[in-house]
Formats: C-alpha cells, structure tokens, sequence
C-alpha cells in the first residue's frame, strides 16, 4: 500500500516557527519525504518554547511530525551550494523567511528555477512578498489583530479578543499546502514548476465571510457579539445548573423543536420570534427568556433531551476533555507516538480521511541534525568521511 498520495514528493523544508512548518507537517503526513532544513546547534527557534519535556520542546514535536531535520548554515558558501543541490532533487521548496532573506542567502526561487524548471517554490509570510507592509516582521497576535478577526472577536467591542489558538499561522499553513498541490497539479500538465506566495494577512481576510458579506451589504462595521451569531438566531452559548451549552437553531423547524424541548411551547407562538429575521432583531427579548429555561436543567440532561429532539446542541469541551472524546478517538483523531528522546509522546491525528491512499504519521518529530548522514549520502552522494567533514567546518 502507497504510504500516501505524495509518496515520492520530495519537499525542502526551510521554514520554523508555526505556518510554514505546519504547511510542511500537512505534506509529510499525506505521504511526502520532507526534509526539515535548519541551522546548526539551535536549529527551528520554537525548539526552544516550553514546554519542554526531557529537553525537546513539545511545541516543535507537535507539528514537525514526520520530517528528516538537516543542519545546514546557509551564510556559508559550501551551505548555499549544498542547499542548491538538494533543490535539483526536489519537487518543493517552503520557506516563511521575511520577503527578501531567501534572495540575500542566493536562495530565490530564480536561483533554484535555473537549475530545476519543476520546482515548486512556495514563501509563507506575513504580508506577502509586495505591498506596503511585504517587509514589516509577523506574528498570529499582530496578524489577527490588523486582519480583523479580533475586532469581531470577544464579549464587546471594548474587548477585542484573539482566537486561542494561533489561526493566522495555521490557516497560512493550510493554505500554502492548497497552493502548492494547486501547483503540483498544474505541473502534471505543464512539466513546470511555478512560485507561490501566501500571505498570513491574505488569509485572514480571506476567513472574515459574513462579516465582510455584512459590511458590504449594510455598511454597518460589524463589532463583537459573544457567542451569539449575527444572522441566526437562537444560534449561542447558554447557562445551565452546572454548565455551559451550546444551541444551534438554523430555520423555524428546529425552533419548533427547542420551545417544545424546552417546554416553552408559547414562544414559538410569539410574534416578536416568529422567523428568524424576527428573532435576530428581537434578540434582547429572547435571550433571557431562553436563558431562563435553560437553567432550571444540568447540561447533561438538556443534551439527552436535544438528542432525541434532533436539535443541533454540544457541551463546550475543554482540552482534557478533547483528547479522551470517543468520537475524536474513533476517528483516530489522538495518536500516540515514541519520540527517540522524549519518549511516548500524544498529538492531534490527521484530519483528511482518503479512502484509497489514506496518510500516516511516519514518524515523530526529528532530533536536530538527526538525519544529516542519511540525506546528505542518499541525495547527494556524499561519504560518511564528507558528511564528518562538513560538520567539523561548521557547515552542518
């Protein structure tokens, strides 16, 4: 059986961090042979982010699964070179580098194009490679914050708030992998690699939907609402005896269902709630009637009672909760696996099911340099002797 559909890509992995190395870890587990370039003795600077567990940083092992880590100074001539060579072995090149770094180094995508035309070179940035800010330093929280994902974010407008997890990185991973199988499709045809530039601020424009559709159609600047949605109604989180709850009431069907469930059948009646359009403009008038009811039962029981009713509902779940959920463990979404240094160690699974070429995690994160040896004889045909001397230089 094929170990996935990008069995035989080969991917050079220039990035650190979070995006570009969350974009690399997407291709290693659908089967490419990525192989981690990164500098001497310190390597990817978030092998040093707590926590750190028996001295690897379990932040770099949750999303440098799969990979073949090769030190390599890239300021160094005989580093550059070999850098160069490796790329006319390669399908793919990533790299989150500032706009400008790569070329500087004498790594741009026309340095590697000149020597392999089937190259796919794909920059992961910040601001992308042009425009007024290309060259202004990124990270999530700035990026969230100047793509308006925050200023819709949070309890009020006073409060702008940060998703939790760092999705300005994550959907720049993901849409950098669109972009280069995109790319990989379209040499199929072409024979011809081509560059791809994503931008972290791209994306999170790309993500806002509504709120831009709103904007647009309203002219009225969207501002933070809780849980609660701006167009759906009841559609938010509420309390009960011993919890939280989350209700999802997308048409006047399921609203039926919920008074009944509720045993409020008179608000289906009331004509402040009887569409949507009603209940959304009336909101101040339902919610604490609503609010009302759910506190009389714990989550538990509401949950039950939604169930049976077929009305959309969830427990709000914490991450403990997460990673022992029957679901998320049937779909083998929490993966154990044995790190040569840390030990067993847990991490999220893969969520692209593919019937015929299903991805596998092939391996845990690498150790710094832990495959210079085996890369550097097997592609470029060097001898243990070279590999020992390019380590003795500095080079590696």
């Amino acid at each position: 059986m094929l170990s996935g559909p990008l069995e035989g890509v080969i991917v050079l992995d220039f990035t650190r961090v979070l995006a570009g190395p969350f974009c690399a870890m997407i291709l290693a587990d659908l089967g490419a042979e990525v192989i981690k370039i990164e500098r001497p003795k310190t390597g990817d600077d978030s092998r040093a982010f707590t926590p750190i567990v028996k001295g690897e940083s379990a932040y770099f092992m949750s999303i440098n699964r799969g990979k073949k880590s090769v030190t390599l100074d890239l300021k160094n001539p005989k580093g550059r070179e070999i850098a160069l060579r490796m790329g006319e072995k390669a399908d793919i090149l990533i790299e989150n580098f500032k706009p400008g770094v790569m070329e500087k180094l004498g790594l741009s995508y026309e340095e590697f194009a000149a020597r392999n035309p089937r190259i796919i070179y794909a920059s992961c940035s910040g601001f992308g490679q042009y425009g007024p800010l290309s060259e202004k330093p990124a990270y999530d929280l700035i990026v969230q914050g100047l793509g308006g994902i925050m200023s819709i974010t949070g309890p009020d407008k006073n409060t702008p708030t940060k998703v939790g997890s760092s999705i300005a990185d994550i959907f720049a991973g993901v849409f950098t992998a669109i972009g280069i199988l995109a790319a990989l499709h379209h040499r199929e045809s072409s024979g011809k690699g081509q560059y791809v530039d994503v931008a972290m601020l791209d994306c999170m424009v790309a993500i806002l939907e509504n709120a831009i559709a709103r904007y647009v159609a309203t002219g009225v600047t969207p501002e933070p609402i809780g849980n609660r949605h701006p167009s759906i109604a009841p559609f938010a989180t509420f309390k009960t005896q011993d919890g939280h709850i989350n209700i999802a009431c997308g048409n006047n069907e399921l609203w039926r269902r919920l008074c009944v469930a509720l045993n409020r059948p008179h608000l289906y009646e009331d004509a402040r709630f009887k569409t949507n359009a009603d209940r959304v403009a009336n909101w101040a008038d339902l919610e604490p009637l609503l609010q009302e009811a759910f506190i009389e039962c714990p989550t538990e029981k509401w949950l039950k009672e939604f169930d049976d009713a077929g009305i959309p509902a969830g427990k709000i779940s914490n991450i403990a909760d997460v990673v022992k959920d029957p679901h998320v463990l049937a779909r083998d979404m929490i993966v154990n696996v044995v790190h040569p240094v840390a030990g067993n160690f847990t991490l999220p699974g893969i969520p692209i099911k593919l019937s015929m070429t299903p991805g596998k995690i092939k391996s845990p994160a690498p150790v710094l340099g832990q495959h210079n040896e085996e890369v550097l004889t097997e592609y470029l045909g060097m001898t243990p002797d070279d590999v020992n001397a390019l380590e003795e230089e500095g080079v590696i």
